[in-house]
């Protein structure tokens, strides 16, 4: 079927004339009545009833008028869907973040994009670096937010930085290293609370013991979480190597006290990370620019 020339017949059926649907398409009235001819041919119907100046529908053409109306309307809405979709107004965000991302950053990234559009869909899943790099290169995920540990996948992504983090080595209050300067040889003869391999502090920590040339320190409990690596300091046990975001309260109010290592200060990086030479929505642009407005 000849989809131009139905939308033809339906805007002269709708607006009753000839002459006022080709002022509204910008065609000549010559041009529709011959498309509208042509396919009464092919389809072997009459459409029209002779009726002066005016028009009247058949039977057949009242019918068409109908179901053409329903046609339209499906493609006005489509139009629409794909339009709001472009502009970021409607649609699913997939966001991958590692520990300390999903628990101190995106949750406000997060709420202020709903703020800005509520037909909007987030969904956050929180992984290691590893892995949440892993989820946006296979197409889990659509941006990463991530504190470090992006670097190793240049080949395959983008990375933006928007903050730098210090990194703290920390204890309970009553350790007997808290709020003292120790030496690196020292700290690390010290049972120390880990995440799991994969996790950026993890490998950032081996790093500074390998290039020290000292031993990476005696892993006494291992967690898949950030919040409950820090239990277990505030309760008293291990030093834990972890973001100044994620501690700095805690250390504020006394629960938690910082050690301070001679000649080390490491940082963390907070990246974007998108998809290297891939077609950016306008939801992960919106929420890109969210996130750069509130780390200015």
């Amino acid at each position: 079927m000849n989809l131009h020339a139905l939308r033809l017949f339906y805007t002269v059926a709708k607006m009753g004339s000839i002459t006022i649907a080709a002022e509204q398409l910008r065609i000549s009235q010559p041009a529709i009545t011959s498309q509208i001819k042509k396919f009464e041919n092919e389809n072997s119907i009459t459409l029209f009833l002779p009726q002066g100046r005016g028009i009247r529908l058949t039977e057949i053409g009242k019918q068409l008028a109908k179901e053409a109306s329903l046609i339209f309307q499906q493609e006005n809405r489509m139009e629409t869907l794909i339009e709001n979709y472009k502009q970021g107004k409607t649609g699913t965000l997939k966001i991958a973040g590692n520990y300390l991302t999903s628990n101190f950053l995106l949750p406000k990234w997060a709420a202020s994009l709903k703020k800005h559009n509520e037909n909007v869909n987030i969904k956050i899943t929180t992984l290691n670096s590893d892995e949440a790099v892993n989820s946006l290169i296979s197409y889990q995920a659509d941006i990463a937010v991530l504190g470090g540990g992006a670097t190793n996948y240049f080949d395959k992504i983008d990375v933006n930085e928007i903050i730098e983090d210090d990194i703290w080595f920390v204890s309970a209050p009553d350790h007997k290293y808290a709020n003292k300067v120790v030496s690196l040889s020292e700290i690390m003869l010290e049972p120390f609370i880990m995440r799991e391999n994969g996790s950026y502090m993890r490998s950032l920590l081996k790093s500074i013991c390998i290039t020290a040339g000292i031993s990476f320190p005696n892993t006494m409990l291992e967690f898949n979480g950030l919040h409950e690596t820090l239990m277990a300091s505030m309760a008293g046990y291990g030093i834990n190597f972890c973001s100044s975001i994620a501690v700095k309260e805690l250390v504020d109010i006394g629960k938690l006290s910082r050690i301070h290592v001679e000649n080390i200060n490491p940082k963390n990086k907070i990246v974007i990370c998108v998809r290297k030479n891939d077609n950016r929505s306008q939801l992960v642009k919106d929420f890109i620019t969210i996130i750069e407005n509130q780390t200015l």
